[in-house]
């Protein structure tokens, strides 16, 4: 939070330094996220608030004002302590599902890709590259993404099958199908051994 306010740009995983085509595009991914309507994913609290934060960040003028306010508790809030908000593992997770989606889908268009480097994925998730280190570092233990001999990243066939699981998963429970929840690098969080088993 900044002066009791919501912290617009972390809600929206952007940079302060954002472009306003980059807001708008993360918007669009959150927004399709957490879309009430969305029985999967959906959350209105969450869905209101960064519509919230997309309506000032989106606007000139407000973000403007907004800034006058952000900017000087920015380097503040880096030195804090780390709280609950900086473990946002939901946050994690979606970064990832982010870099993963946008690794498929150049391999998918572009079999003989030589990758992506961290420029171009903070560009094309609109995650400032702060924000990616953590999730680069898991996906390439666990094997979902490598780097290529130019340091670019690459998404594994690893990664490719886990993201098809997960979407294959996300089908059957919106056909109403039941499906196991995903027990790879996107779950939502601890399971329970064997619940919901008969």
């Amino acid at each position: 939070m900044v002066n009791g306010t919501e912290d617009w740009y972390e809600l929206l995983q952007i940079s302060p330094n954002a472009e306003p085509e980059t807001i708008h595009r993360v918007y669009r991914l959150l927004a399709r996220r957490f879309h009430p309507d969305n029985g999967q994913t959906g959350n209105a609290d969450r869905f209101l608030a960064i519509t919230r934060a997309y309506e000032v960040l989106s606007n000139p003028e407000q973000r403007a004002q907004y800034d006058v306010g952000y900017l000087p508790h920015r380097q503040e809030r880096w030195q804090a302590v780390a709280g609950e908000e900086d473990n946002d593992f939901e946050a994690e997770q979606l970064s990832r599902l982010a870099v993963l989606e946008v690794l498929y889908t150049q391999r998918r268009l572009k079999p003989d890709t030589s990758g992506a480097s961290l420029l171009d994925l903070e560009q094309m998730t609109g995650r400032p590259r702060e924000h990616l280190e953590f999730p680069m570092w898991y996906l390439t233990q666990k094997q979902l993404v490598k780097r290529t001999d130019n340091s670019s990243f690459v998404i594994t066939a690893a990664g490719a099958d886990e993201l098809e699981r997960g979407a294959q998963g996300k089908r059957r429970r919106i056909g109403g199908r039941s499906a196991e929840p995903s027990e790879g690098p996107f779950a939502a969080g601890p399971r329970v051994a064997n619940a919901g088993k008969a």
